[in-house]
């Protein structure tokens, strides 16, 4: 693995105390607001499957892991208290059946007073001592994990972490830049595969192969999809053989580097020049959306400018027909473009926070018949979301559009022709700037 995605990137160590301080501080707010004197951050535990023995991949606490870049150490806790060294309780199991994590080494050691502990049993003599002034956050499905302390997961104070968590520092920044440049090499890769012919799963293997991913490491689970499949938004199922004819290829699929995701979508065709062109204004819409990017932006108005511009697609490309007013109050561009425009993205896909008005937890509805947006806030600097305009022939919407005023604005002779290529999506990781934006994505392409 390159020296970049390891705990002894140095860059990423020169940008991790700012980073600490940061998540020292929204604590210091939370706990102030909580009443409280000391957080416990649980990392989490193996899930077990059903009648079985057997553990399912590992996911930590996302809370855990914007404290330290560990996403495979169960069982852990971090104990912070304002004013003090972050303590970190680091369970090394002694055990023969499985790898057990090494010896803590890396960029992020020297932030933290850190007590190794080799069972469950030694963890609570570590734990302030004051259990009645502390709260817990993280996933707690045995109450022996919280260790008498009663107040879990306080709505004022993870409301507050949760609102927080929405601004990204110049750490998470950095790693978020590595995590699409990462995500790039497994996308060029799988673009070479589909060009040679092969199969979604072989495309799949060959972009885990380039991004040096197993299957449980990846962010989510890639969208692989060959011609039609391209219309069901999360297409997971990796058909094992290839299609007679590939005329269209969709890919969505991100990378990690230490717990912080990239989430990318590209869209080719073999050899179609319409669909090719169909492409390309796609993206030259998605260019656009993206370069209107700035602090202050309200997402709504972005998603519906969305929906306008697309209109103007479907007009020009002979999908529809009708002004975009007209085709975004009848639902057409909502049949052809079902999802949200983008959401907040960090150690979640998507991350916490997209609705919140403020860290008192009240919400900002989506626009009345865009059920699906996830991120409903006004832009703030160093913010990083997705931009993910689409285009689909999926047959369920587009049916319902029978017997309605919308019937007659589409052209279904046209959608005739979508339906074997499946969709278009097209999409960008997007830093906010005060008047601007960085976009992660096409910088991580650009450098290939």
């Amino acid at each position: 693995m390159p020296d970049e995605y390891t705990d002894e990137n140095p860059a990423l160590g020169s940008l991790y105390a700012e980073h600490i301080a940061a998540v020292a501080e929204r604590h210091d707010h939370a706990l102030e607001q909580a009443g409280a004197s000391h957080a416990v951050v649980y990392s989490g535990n193996p899930k077990i499957a059903f009648l079985d023995d057997y553990q399912l991949p590992f996911k930590p606490n996302p809370h855990f892991l914007s404290w330290v870049p560990l996403a495979n150490l169960p069982f852990s806790y971090i104990v912070y208290t304002p004013g003090e060294t972050p303590i970190l309780i680091y369970y090394q199991p002694h055990d023969y059946w499985h790898v057990v994590p090494g010896a803590p080494a890396g960029y992020w050691t020297n932030q933290f007073d850190i007590r190794v502990v080799h069972s469950t049993d030694d963890i609570a003599q570590h734990l302030p001592t004051a259990r009645d002034k502390c709260i817990v956050i993280g996933e707690i499905e045995d109450d022996a994990s919280t260790f008498g302390i009663e107040r879990v997961n306080p709505t004022t104070a993870v409301n507050i972490l949760h609102y927080a968590r929405g601004v990204k520092t110049q750490y998470e920044l950095a790693t978020m830049r590595l995590a699409s440049q990462r995500g790039v090499v497994g996308h060029a890769a799988a673009k070479a595969a589909f060009r040679d012919g092969l199969s979604e799963f072989e495309i799949h293997r060959a972009y885990c192969k380039a991004s040096s991913h197993t299957e449980p490491e990846l962010p989510y689970s890639n969208i692989v999809a060959l011609n039609e499949h391209g219309s069901v938004l999360h297409y997971t199922n990796l058909d094992r053989q290839a299609p007679a004819e590939s005329r269209s290829f969709l890919i969505d699929a991100g990378a990690i580097v230490h717990g912080y995701a990239s989430d990318i979508t590209r869209t080719y065709s073999r050899s179609d020049s319409r669909f090719q062109d169909l492409i390309d204004s796609m993206d030259a819409m998605q260019l656009d959306i993206v370069n209107r990017v700035q602090a202050g932006v309200d997402f709504r108005d972005l998603h519906i400018s969305t929906h306008k511009m697309l209109a103007g697609i479907l007009v020009d490309a002979g999908l529809a027909t009708g002004s975009p007013d007209t085709l975004l109050e009848t639902g057409v561009t909502s049949a052809f473009f079902p999802h949200g425009l983008g959401h907040l993205l960090g150690i979640q896909v998507h991350d916490v926070g997209g609705f919140m008005e403020g860290e008192s937890g009240t919400t900002i509805d989506p626009p009345s018949g865009h059920p699906f947006l996830r991120l409903t806030r006004e832009l703030e600097e160093n913010m990083v979301l997705t931009i993910e305009p689409g285009l689909y022939a999926i047959d369920m919407l587009l049916e319902n559009l029978r017997g309605a005023p919308a019937e007659n604005h589409v052209n279904w002779d046209a959608v005739d022709w979508l339906r074997p290529f499946g969709g278009i999506r097209i999409e960008d990781n997007v830093r906010v700037l005060v008047n601007g934006r960085e976009n992660l994505t096409r910088d991580a392409f650009a450098q290939l």
